[in-house]
């Protein structure tokens, strides 16, 4: 009996593997003459395909497809998929789908085929007869009035999918122009391949960069402005995976012989446009938002048309930086020359050189929330050529001293966060190249460096430096500043040159118990390790050129460079500025002195080098600075309870109103408050004594 059970257990199972394959292909072509037999035996061309059995037809063909080759070793092709390759029912399908007959059809035609590349596992994209009939799909999706984008948008995500799965087919999705197609292998032949079956080969590249108007490339765009968000994210996911690839020449293809760069760039172009540059407060603040962000469910409406504009330009900016962050190298550098061309050089650079205030504004504040938010490598080296080396470079940093506090204000903040930049240009072109020389030093100085550090000599004074007149004296301070030590400076002879800048009579903190110069040493500390990890890899020296006996000579002609000298004409008139201006002024002062290059920290936080005449330093220009706040305090009475008041008010603690020097009073407490800062920088950089 057990003998008996076995044998109808192995007879059931060889019916099992031999009759469902002929029922699976008989079955199939009974679904596929359905179809064509609609077509034949119906008259009404109004009727919707929902009221047909289509939608169930090719539901049962997809379904024996991915059956069939679940039973198929890998290497084979079933007769199902033979049929469908050699009668070129994708072809036929896509023809009934661009008629749109019966209505609805299209969007039946572009389920199939993007169930059939998901499920089906075996490549199919560098079969002729199914990339050529794909190809015609792809150029029917984002027409005009289209009312299947959601179809259209998942269909070309899941051919981009597959791409990225075998990405040799990107040439066959781009449909480049005039690729010959290879040879077709009999059918009969030894080989019953899924090559064989599809009557195609790879086709060789076209030679030369051919620029294609790329069907799919343009249907994606014009998805990403969709107003369906579940449309718009898949169209980006899209794009993605088409400029994530990797392998092969995949880069280089789509940087070539495609405009990718072009539409992505002219879409921000586009976006760009729209912005509404009178909210140039809000342009330049905004906040990071990764453009994944509007997709979100729990993504809020914008509060208005404006706000919407912003989310559009600053979302699509985040997406192009991502996109050139994942893309191979040869394809991030392409998009980001064209986003330099057609946007910064084309679009905002002549508005950055208008001569209407509001237009420099409006610019100048998107551009500085651009250099914020900008992380690819590649975009920021085109950010970084245009800010310096472009027709734009120049007047953007002369705009840091400007007439209006506005444009002024907006463009210090541009720099400060050029600073803040992984980019070792920024300080090489705005700063380095004017200080290598070290022809800020009097020839004195040059010639007489080694005697003073051999045999100890005192170094000069800092109240014989040109920059002190008679009028800028310190008899009325009881600390005045202290002699220069001699031989190498330490770090409490720099610190105690900053603190006793400031005269005792101005100073303010202790009236409200605030600390000295040690409560911003946590903060000194944070800034200078952030410029050190910026600076990292850049292999700056330790120390400062030396100089020949020779060196000095060309002092006369000493140029600080454009960054330095409207940094330092601003502070000069610190007590009559804004502010807020000046806070912007000196942050970025004192990031500049948190850098370790040995030349920034000579020119900027080293009180005791020996100037030549035509040349300032930070220090010259400060103690410039406190001569004439002790000449105009004397037009101040009540000062001390006057700095106390305001000091308070900037604190936002009760107090007094008064509106007289009110300017003056607030540049005083800057000033002090700079100078602690300085010291604590100071403090941190310099080695400290044992003691």
């Amino acid at each position: 009996m057990e003998t008996f059970g076995r044998f109808t257990s192995m007879l059931l199972h060889a019916l099992e593997t031999r009759e469902p394959t002929v029922e699976l292909f008989d079955s199939f072509i009974d679904h596929w003459k359905s179809i064509t037999n609609y077509y034949i035996d119906t008259t009404d061309d109004s009727r919707p395909i929902r009221q047909t059995d289509i939608p169930w037809h090719l539901r049962q063909m997809l379904d024996i497809l991915v059956y069939e080759e679940k039973q198929q070793a890998v290497e084979d092709t079933g007769a199902c998929m033979e049929y469908l390759l050699q009668h070129k029912l994708l072809e036929t399908l896509c023809t009934l789908g661009k008629a749109q007959y019966p209505p609805g059809m299209s969007q039946q035609v572009l389920l199939f085929f993007s169930k059939l590349l998901s499920q089906v596992q075996k490549p199919l994209l560098q079969l002729v007869n199914v990339y050529r009939p794909v190809q015609k799909l792809i150029c029917l999706c984002a027409l005009p009035g289209s009312q299947t984008e959601k179809e259209e948008a998942q269909f070309l995500l899941v051919v981009c999918s597959r791409v990225k799965q075998d990405p040799h087919t990107l040439r066959y999705v781009l449909q480049l122009p005039d690729q010959p197609v290879g040879s077709t292998l009999s059918s009969d032949q030894s080989e019953s391949s899924m090559q064989a079956s599809s009557g195609g080969t790879d086709p060789p590249l076209p030679c030369g960069p051919i620029q294609s108007e790329s069907s799919l490339l343009r249907a994606l765009l014009r998805l990403t402005k969709s107003q369906s968000s579940s449309v718009c994210l898949r169209a980006h996911e899209s794009l993605l995976l088409l400029c994530g690839l990797q392998a092969g020449s995949s880069g280089e293809l789509l940087s070539t012989h495609t405009q990718l760069g072009e539409l992505l760039a002219g879409r921000l172009q586009d976006l760009y446009s729209l912005l509404p540059m009178e909210d140039a407060a809000e342009l330049q603040n905004w906040p990071h938002t990764p453009w994944s962000t509007q997709f979100s469910r729990h993504s809020a409406d914008p509060s208005s048309q404006s706000v919407g504009h912003m989310i559009n330009f600053f979302c699509w900016l985040d997406f192009l930086d991502h996109l050139m962050r994942e893309a191979p190298q040869v394809l991030s550098v392409k998009l980001a020359v064209c986003v330099c061309q057609l946007w910064l050089v084309e679009l905002l650079q002549p508005q950055l050189l208008d001569t209407c205030e509001q237009v420099v504004l409006g610019s100048t504040s998107v551009l500085c929330a651009t250099v914020k938010l900008v992380q690819s490598s590649s975009l920021l080296d085109q950010l970084v050529h245009f800010l310096l080396r472009s027709d734009a470079a120049q007047p953007l940093l002369r705009r840091c001293d400007h007439v209006s506090d506005q444009i002024s204000m907006v463009s210090l903040c541009l720099v400060e966060e050029l600073l803040q930049k992984p980019h070792r240009d920024v300080l090489d072109v705005l700063l380095l190249s004017f200080l290598h020389t070290r022809s800020y030093l009097s020839p004195p100085a040059s010639a007489q460096e080694e005697q003073q550090t051999e045999s100890g000599e005192d170094s000069e004074d800092p109240e014989d430096d040109p920059f002190f007149s008679d009028s800028l004296t310190f008899s009325d301070s009881p600390h005045p500043p202290p002699p220069p030590p001699s031989g190498p400076q330490t770090a409490d002879d720099v610190l105690n040159s900053f603190l006793c800048l400031v005269p005792v009579q101005v100073r303010s903190s202790q009236l409200l118990q605030e600390g000295g110069y040690e409560s911003y040493v946590h903060d000194a500390h944070t800034l200078v390790t952030e410029c050190q990890a910026l600076s990292l890899s850049w292999d700056w020296p330790l120390t400062p050129p030396s100089l020949s006996l020779s060196s000095g000579k060309d002092s006369a002609s000493f140029f600080e460079g454009h960054l330095l000298k409207v940094l330092f004409d601003r502070l000069g008139r610190l007590l009559e500025q804004p502010y807020e201006l000046n806070l912007q002024l000196t942050a970025v002062l004192s990031r500049l002195s948190a850098f370790s290059h040995p030349l920034l920290h000579e020119y900027l936080l080293n009180p005791y080098i020996h100037l030549s005449q035509s040349s300032r330093s930070l220090f010259s220009v400060l103690i410039r600075v406190m001569g004439e706040l002790m000449q105009r305090i004397q037009e101040v009475s009540n000062l001390s309870e006057r700095l106390l008041n305001t000091r308070r008010a900037l604190l936002g603690l009760p107090h007094d109103p008064g509106l007289d020097h009110l300017t003056l009073l607030k540049g005083v407490i800057v000033l002090e408050e700079f100078c602690k800062e300085l010291a604590a920088i100071a403090f941190v950089k310099l080695p400290q004594d044992q003691d």
